[in-house]
């Protein structure tokens, strides 16, 4: 292309985007009557009034609203931040208590795994064959053939005294702490 071509072509590109009319238009304005032409620029000008107050009516009813900005959180605004407080502490409060409850569980779950084991339940089943067997013979001691008249019995700090007295048997448990406690039962009263 000639550099004519280029200018007539950059031109018609200016005019286009600066929406002004070409020149021809321009020439054949001066040939319309001048009451036609106000007659034309009239109702040009009431279009384009007609148009910004519909835009202005348009524009109003877009954005009637005010923006208004409020916090949302109590602890900003301060409407209803005692309850904001309230609801804070009580999830607090129901966080720790689940924890110490969860902790609890765990711990008795440990407990009772600890007294299931092989090892417990053996020694808990030969602490009560031992603790029968003393049973058996205290039992042996004041009832059996040769009955004895008192007796004392230690067993794991704990002292246990026996005596039969006119017919009455008294025994007397005192604990490693010094508390005692003491039974009396009358032998004439048991029948079978």
């Amino acid at each position: 292309m000639d550099r004519k071509t280029n200018e007539k072509i950059d031109k018609k590109i200016l005019q286009v985007v600066n929406l002004s009319p070409s020149e021809s238009w321009i020439e054949k304005i001066v040939d319309i009557h001048p009451m036609k032409q106000i007659t034309v620029a009239s109702i040009v000008q009431v279009l384009v009034f007609g148009f910004m107050l519909l835009a202005f009516w348009g524009n109003s009813k877009l954005f009637a609203d005010e923006v208004v900005f409020k916090f949302k959180s109590p602890s900003f605004s301060g409407v209803g931040t005692s309850s904001h407080y309230l609801t804070i502490q009580n999830q607090e409060f129901n966080r720790k208590e689940a924890l110490k409850a969860e902790i609890k569980a765990l711990q008795d779950q440990i407990e009772r795994d600890k007294e299931n084991t092989t090892l417990a339940r053996f020694i808990r089943n030969l602490e009560s064959r031992i603790y029968a067997q003393l049973s058996r013979q205290l039992v042996e001691n004041l009832f059996g053939e040769t009955p004895s008249d008192n007796g004392v019995l230690e067993l794991e700090g704990n002292r246990i005294e026996y005596s039969v007295v006119d017919g009455i048997i008294t025994l007397k448990i005192t604990d490693s702490d010094g508390n005692t406690t003491t039974i009396s039962l009358p032998i004439g009263s048991f029948t079978f």
